[in-house]
């Protein structure tokens, strides 16, 4: 597999597209061990996509697109505002609580930050806020969205390693608020250093959420609506996914009835792109892990690390330190189909939990796309507010030392974590 390892990062230095990267390097597997038939090559990928569970990829995102045009995203928007107007540096709280309120909507960490820097980008600005302000803000916030129900990339780490995607969503909620009230104390504190101001003069009224909650209801309850589906055992996770998709345009077509025939269409475009280019990865995968419990590398990184350490802490704080570096280099959704099935046996052999585990392997590595140098969000924003790389960055560490402070914190506290959880199940 060392082969395997060291075509794939040629390929990613030499810019290759990921997926190619991926396909191309698996192959070299193959053609190294001529004792399996290469007929594998064509059978693998078509086999990781076939399964049930991963129904709930492009379900949820069929799910989000069609809650985005159907008039959801702008009523979720206006429930933000309302909420965190009053506070200093409101619009950039609105963004992070707009980013809780989406992580049940979009699922996509890359898709909640461009929608949010298209939506309160310009006005941020227009408002007397910095570009590198702004944009570290919108990047960073959409973190949330990685944790929130249904994100993408929690049904990808429960359906490559077996684990509950119940109790992950459970425990995601619990994460996802915690990592809101830490952004939002950092933007308090940074726009009160930078005298931003508030967007409302008076906090908002009993009254006025009300009238406004009514109107925003049926967004706030989705994520609610599938966590307690999959609990009392009303639907699988893909059942979810194709109930969620059902949720979504009897809401934009009936309820907002903004979801018109065209709308519907530029839904499923704007689908096809993004499951194409996620499944496509997914199944180009099964070529690259082939050979992973072939050659023995979960065993022979287990041995490695507990040859260095035995200690559950120890073992975490190596496994952070190699998760925040390889998300630097390589998009979210592709670490954790890489690396899960290598470290999870080697975290359940020293007692870590599967569940606590996934929650911060996708925390940490969907941080990779707010930093450089292949940050997908940061690279996205940047280019809506035309914020220049090197701006962004300089002011990038007050953000990004906060996000690993409550990395830290999740690390070593897994009873906080597996609460509801265990609650629950």
């Amino acid at each position: 597999m060392i082969y395997v390892f060291i075509v794939f990062l040629i390929f990613l230095v030499m810019g290759v597209p990921v997926a190619f990267a991926i396909g191309a390097s698996g192959m070299v597997f193959f053609l190294l061990n001529t004792h399996f038939p290469l007929t594998h090559i064509a059978q693998l990928p078509l086999t990781q996509v076939q399964s049930i569970s991963m129904l709930a990829i492009p379900l949820f995102i069929l799910a989000g697109n069609l809650m985005n045009n159907g008039g959801v995203t702008k009523r979720l928007v206006s429930l933000a505002t309302l909420l965190t107007g009053h506070m200093r540096g409101g619009l950039a709280q609105t963004s992070v609580v707009l980013s809780t309120l989406m992580g049940g909507v979009s699922g996509s960490a890359t898709a909640d930050a461009a929608m949010e820097a298209r939506l309160l980008g310009p006005d941020m600005i227009k408002s007397g806020y910095s570009k590198w302000f702004s944009a570290n803000v919108l990047t960073f916030t959409s973190l949330i969205t990685a944790t929130i129900p249904p994100g993408v990339g929690l049904i990808i780490y429960g359906t490559t390693g077996s684990v509950s995607i119940g109790k992950l969503f459970s425990a995601g909620i619990f994460v996802g608020l915690y990592m809101m009230i830490v952004l939002m104390v950092s933007v308090a504190v940074i726009a009160r250093m930078r005298g931003y101001k508030p967007v409302r003069q008076n906090r908002a009224t009993w009254k006025e959420i009300g009238i406004n909650l009514k109107e925003t209801v049926w967004a706030v309850m989705f994520p609610v609506i599938l966590l307690v589906g999959i609990r009392m055992g009303f639907f699988s996770p893909s059942e979810v996914g194709a109930f969620a998709c059902f949720y979504s345009v009897f809401v934009g077509a009936f309820i907002y009835k903004e979801l018109t025939i065209k709308s519907f269409i530029t839904a499923l475009r704007d689908s096809i792109a993004d499951i194409g280019s996620i499944m496509m990865i997914v199944s180009l995968t099964a070529l690259f892990g082939y050979g992973i419990p072939i050659d023995k590398i979960p065993q022979k990184m287990t041995t490695f690390i507990t040859g260095i350490t035995t200690n559950p802490s120890l073992v975490l704080i190596l496994i952070i330190i190699l998760l925040v570096f390889v998300g630097m280099f390589m998009e979210g959704s592709v670490v954790i189909l890489l690396l899960t099935p290598i470290l999870l046996p080697m975290c359940q052999s020293v007692g870590i939990d599967p569940v606590h585990l996934g929650l911060l392997m996708c925390v940490i590595v969907t941080m990779g796309v707010n930093t450089p140098p292949v940050g997908m969000s940061m690279y996205t924003v940047n280019t809506i507010l035309d914020c220049s790389l090197q701006e962004y960055t300089k002011y990038m560490i007050t953000f990004l030392a906060a996000i690993l402070l409550a990395i830290g914190l999740l690390a070593f506290l897994p009873d906080v974590v597996l609460f509801l959880p265990r609650l629950l199940y």
